[in-house]
């Protein structure tokens, strides 16, 4: 028999990763999930405040993906690592609406064409390449959505782990930031670029549901209708509509997806929506023989 694949979700305790969990979870997988919390706030991603029967077969560490010195250890053996975590408002964003940043200097900030060196340019200049961001007020798209991700990447080689995944995004959407998808395409592009050893899985979902967030079902339903719009016009307004153009999944579909890309060897590269369905297809075939 043979031994149990091994898993590292980095975010394991949000929306998506606490169910990328479950599925690693149902395959008899050993998993470990790694956020600044540990065990999530169950809440605040299931229906109930109860850790669900599952819970207990993943390992809940807490450290924090800018300090590798706190979770490296824990990427040894591993076969598969995930990078699930991200920010879809920026703190100075959510400040604006929440009224505690001025709306003029937090728009500013949040639309500008901002830019800064990914990690590993700081680090040829000679210059930390992990952000420190005093509070969550400092975090930015481009230290969340992109440093991150190439920082868990550069120790996930060393590693020596046998695919990398990222949980990135199909499109952007007219009501946030450009720079939230553009981070996250650099992230794709710079981890691809600099470590061609590793099989790199870049899953792109779209927006996801689930009953247990009940805001998000009337969401999907208005997302499918502008995803069935723009298929009627030959796509003419994706750039206009940007996620909301792109045909919803529901959060279960989207982690079955990601455990069966992992462990699939002929699998690497930007995996688009339909991809994402016919390998949830495949997970799901699999626990009914």
């Amino acid at each position: 028999m043979s031994a149990a694949k091994r898993l590292v979700v980095c975010g394991g305790n949000g929306f998506l990763g606490s169910r990328i969990c479950k599925a690693a979870v149902s395959r008899g997988w050993d998993v470990t999930s790694i956020s600044r919390s540990g065990e999530p706030h169950w809440q605040h991603v299931t229906s109930s405040p109860s850790p669900p029967s599952w819970a207990h077969r993943v390992s809940w560490e807490r450290a924090d993906i800018f300090r590798p010195a706190q979770y490296t250890s824990l990427l040894n053996n591993a076969d598969y690592v995930i990078h699930s975590m991200g920010i879809l408002l920026e703190a100075d964003y959510k400040g604006v609406i929440s009224g505690r940043e001025s709306p003029l200097s937090g728009l500013q900030k949040a639309f500008s064409a901002h830019s800064s060196p990914n990690p590993l340019e700081r680090e040829r200049k000679g210059e930390d390449p992990s952000p420190q961001p005093a509070s969550a007020s400092q975090l930015t798209y481009e230290m969340m959505n992109r440093d991150s991700a190439i920082l868990l990447a550069k120790e996930a080689v060393k590693a020596k782990v046998g695919a990398f995944g990222y949980i990135s995004a199909a499109a952007g959407a007219p009501v946030l930031p450009s720079r939230y998808i553009t981070t996250k395409r650099e992230a794709e592009q710079v981890i691809s670029d600099e470590f061609p050893q590793l099989r790199s899985l870049f899953f792109r979902p779209p927006f996801m549901y689930d009953s247990s967030r009940a805001f998000t079902v009337p969401l999907a339903f208005a997302t499918s209708a502008g995803s069935v719009f723009n298929h009627l016009t030959g796509g003419a307004f994706s750039g206009l509509l940007g996620a909301a153009g792109v045909k919803p999944l529901k959060a279960d579909v989207v982690a079955e997806a990601v455990v069966e890309g992992l462990n699939n060897e002929e699998v690497s590269g930007a995996v688009e929506v339909p991809q994402m369905e016919e390998l949830a297809t495949k997970s799901w075939r699999k626990t009914m023989l």
